[in-house]
C-alpha cells in the first residue's frame, strides 16, 4: 500500500522520443537532467536509447557520472560546471563536456586524464546565460582549435539554446538563429570541423525546422508535456507521468465551516471534504492553494483551504467516497484528470516545475504499458 505515489509510463516516454524523433529527422539528443524532470534518470535514459535517442544530455557532472553508474555507454552530453571540479573521471568515461570561456577550456586541459577529452562549445547567441558572447568568439574558437591541434581534445559539437522558442513569431528566435550561424562561419574559419551542430530545445524541435541542423536537444516533450501550451502543433505527446493518492479521510461540514490554515475558505453551504495525504513536502505548491483541482474517483474536484505541508483537503460536493479512494492530484488528460499543465497555470508557472518539484516522501513507480509489468523503484 502508498500512501501517495508517483507512476511514470515508460511506454509514453519511448513513444514521445520515437515520435520526435522521426519529426526531426536526425539525431535526437535527450535531455534528462533533473533526475528525468523529476521521472527518474536512469530509467527515463534507457527508454529513450531504446526508442532511438542517439544521445543523452544532462546539467551536471554528477548526473553524468550516475548515467554510466546506471550502465549507460552511450554518447552523454553535460553542460554546467563551476571552477575547480573535478573532470578526469568524466573524461575517462567518455563524457561530452561543455565549454563556455578559454578559462574552462584551460580547467579541462589541466585536467589528468589520460585520454583527450570530448568538449563542445557553446556560444551565448542572446539568451545571455551561459556559453561564450560574441566578442569573444574568434579568441575562443581559436583556443579551441589549439587544443584540439595539441591533442588535448577533440571539438566534438557547437551549440547554443533559444530564449523564446515557445513563441515562434517572437523576434529573438530569427536574431539567435542568425547569431548561430555568424558563431559557426567564425569556428569553421579557425578550422573547427564538429560533427554537432545544435540549436533547438523541445519547442524549436516542432515549430522551427530551420534550427534543427545536426541534432535537437529535446528535454519537455520527451515526458510528453508541451513546450509550446498557447501553439496548436498537433504533435502527439503522452504526458508520462500521473501523481496519485489514496483518500485517507471523509468529514462532514456544516455552512459556515472554515478549513485549513487561516481559514481562508469556508463553506457556504453543507459539504464534504476529503483528506489526501500530500502536502508542500511532497512538492504540491502552496501557490495552489485554493486553485488547484485534483480528481477523486475520476470527478474533478478543487481543492480548499491552504496546502499544508504532509496533506491537502479537497471538497466532495457531499458525496463520502470510502477512504482509500484513487485520489489523482494530476496526470494525462481524461477520466476527470487536471494536468499537469492545468496545475502550472493555475499557479502562475511552467509545467517543467510541476514535475521536477514533485517527490518529497512519495515513492516512484515505474510501469510499462508495452510490456505489461511493472518497475518499483525507490525515488532518488
Amino acid at each position: 500500500m502508498t500512501r501517495a505515489e508517483i507512476v511514470v509510463d515508460l511506454a509514453a516516454i519511448r513513444h514521445n522520443v520515437r515520435l520526435l524523433r522521426e519529426l526531426v529527422g536526425g539525431t535526437m539528443i535527450t535531455v534528462v537532467k533533473a533526475d528525468g524532470y523529476g521521472h527518474g534518470m536512469v530509467e527515463v535514459a534507457r527508454a529513450a536509447r531504446d526508442a532511438g535517442a542517439e544521445w543523452l544530455a544532462v546539467a551536471t557532472l554528477d548526473e553524468a557520472r550516475a548515467l554510466r553508474a546506471g550502465g549507460d555507454t552511450g554518447p552523454v552530453l553535460t553542460w554546467l560546471t563551476v571552477p575547480g571540479e573535478r573532470y578526469d573521471d568524466v573524461v575517462r568515461a567518455g563524457i561530452d563536456l561543455t565549454a563556455y570561456s578559454v578559462a574552462e577550456l584551460d580547467e579541462i586541459a589541466a585536467a589528468d586524464a589520460g585520454v583527450p577529452a570530448r568538449v563542445q562549445l557553446k556560444v551565448d547567441t542572446g539568451l545571455g546565460r551561459g556559453g561564450a558572447t560574441r566578442a569573444d568568439w574568434e579568441r575562443f574558437f581559436a583556443c579551441a582549435r589549439a587544443g584540439e591541434e595539441a591533442g588535448a581534445w577533440t571539438v566534438t559539437g557547437i551549440w547554443s539554446h533559444l530564449a523564446c522558442a515557445d513563441e515562434p513569431d517572437h523576434p529573438a528566435n530569427d536574431a539567435q538563429q542568425a547569431a548561430f550561424d555568424d558563431a559557426l562561419v567564425l569556428a569553421d574559419a579557425a578550422g573547427l570541423r564538429p560533427a554537432l551542430r545544435h540549436l533547438a530545445n523541445s519547442a524549436a524541435a516542432i515549430l522551427r525546422p530551420g534550427a534543427r541542423y545536426d541534432a535537437v536537444r529535446v528535454g519537455l516533450a520527451s515526458y510528453g508535456l508541451d513546450p509550446a501550451p498557447t501553439v496548436d502543433h498537433g504533435t502527439d505527446l503522452r504526458p508520462a507521468m500521473t501523481v496519485r493518492a489514496d483518500l485517507a479521510l471523509v468529514k462532514h461540514l456544516a455552512a459556515g465551516d472554515s478549513v485549513s490554515y487561516g481559514h481562508t475558505w469556508t463553506a457556504d453551504a453543507p459539504t464534504t471534504i476529503g483528506l489526501v495525504p500530500a502536502g508542500y513536502a511532497e512538492g504540491v505548491p502552496v501557490a495552489g492553494s485554493g486553485r488547484l483541482e485534483v480528481a477523486v474517483a475520476g470527478t474533478r474536484r478543487p481543492l480548499r483551504g491552504r496546502v499544508c505541508m504532509d496533506q491537502v483537503l479537497v471538497d466532495l460536493g457531499g458525496e463520502e467516497p470510502p477512504a482509500g479512494t484513487d485520489v489523482v492530484l494530476f496526470g494525462p488528460p481524461g477520466d476527470g484528470r487536471a494536468t499537469a499543465q492545468d496545475w502550472a497555470e493555475a499557479c502562475g508557472t511552467i509545467s517543467y516545475e510541476i514535475v521536477t518539484r514533485v517527490g518529497g516522501r512519495m515513492p516512484r513507480r515505474h510501469v510499462d504499458h508495452d510490456h505489461d509489468h511493472d518497475h518499483d523503484r525507490d525515488r532518488r
